[in-house]
């Protein structure tokens, strides 16, 4: 009799998926940039200033009131991010950073995407020396927001498409989380927006802070208290606060920086006007 052998081959383990890793705790937070980054258009009761997107991030964070800094101030450039706030921002070693600059950049006269995307990518690169995970965004066609003339919408829509473009490449080159406004539900709301169209109402910050978080989610970062487009804890302000505002404020603002733009818009405009009679 014959006895045939057969070796049989032991079925493989089955692969089990990777254990979920543990979410990292962020427990200090920078903001940078301009009065966005400050908190403009979300007041707080009592005359108590601004709270806006960082406090909101913070609080979802967990980050506790030691931990926050916001060295932003209203009119800064990318450049002032670089040189007036990154030295408190990398002294406070921060597990986060938000930066939320350049829209002033596209309405002045020496506008420079390739200086924009320099200072970003140092801004990016002395924070990460320290360990933080720094997150800017890039922006939506405000100029939709702002209801200006077709024109003008044109030149300043461009100008934000060289911003972005610059942001994208240093995005892409560093590797870090970016939050695009675009892309934000509601971006174009006008409820998202103060009386003056320029910066976000209490909804607008509040879904300023839910984007942001779920990018640092996304990036690894617990988020223990998300961020709901609930408002409560800021002030409507009132039509006299508005008019106000955009007396004392608002008006003397478009005027300067349309001063600086205008020119700017006029070139586009002719190049525009040529290219119908061709």
């Amino acid at each position: 009799m014959t006895v045939i052998s057969v070796e049989v081959t032991p079925s493989p383990e089955p692969l089990l998926p990777p254990a979920p890793a543990v979410p990292r705790s962020a427990r200090r937070l920078v903001v940078l940039g301009d009065s966005t980054a400050v908190g403009l258009g979300d007041p707080l009761p009592g005359r108590g200033g601004w709270r806006g997107v960082g406090p909101l991030v913070a609080d979802a964070l967990g980050v506790e009131p030691d931990g926050y800094l916001n060295p932003s101030f209203t009119g800064a450039r990318m450049g002032c991010v670089l040189t007036k706030q990154l030295p408190a921002a990398v002294a406070h070693r921060p597990d986060v950073a938000l930066v939320v600059a350049g829209m002033n950049d596209t309405l002045r006269p020496d506008f420079s995407a390739e200086k924009i995307a320099a200072d970003l990518t140092e801004v990016i690169r002395s924070l990460a020396a320290v360990g933080t995970v720094v997150v800017p965004v890039r922006y939506h066609d405000h100029g939709k927001v702002f209801r200006l003339p077709q024109s003008l919408r044109r030149a300043l829509s461009q100008r934000v498409a060289e911003l972005n473009a610059a942001i994208d490449g240093v995005v892409e080159r560093e590797g870090v989380p970016c939050l695009d406004l675009e892309l934000l539900p509601g971006a174009y709301d006008l409820t998202a927006w103060s009386v003056d169209r320029l910066h976000p109402s209490e909804l607008g910050h509040r879904m300023l802070a839910t984007g942001f978080t779920e990018r640092l989610a996304e990036a690894g970062f617990a988020v223990p208290r998300p961020v709901s487009l609930t408002c409560s804890g800021g002030v409507e302000p009132s039509t006299a606060g508005h008019v106000g505002w955009l007396v004392l404020k608002g008006i003397p603002w478009v005027w300067r920086r349309g001063r600086e733009f205008v020119p700017y818009a006029a070139v586009i405009m002719w190049h525009s006007f040529r290219e119908r009679l061709r």
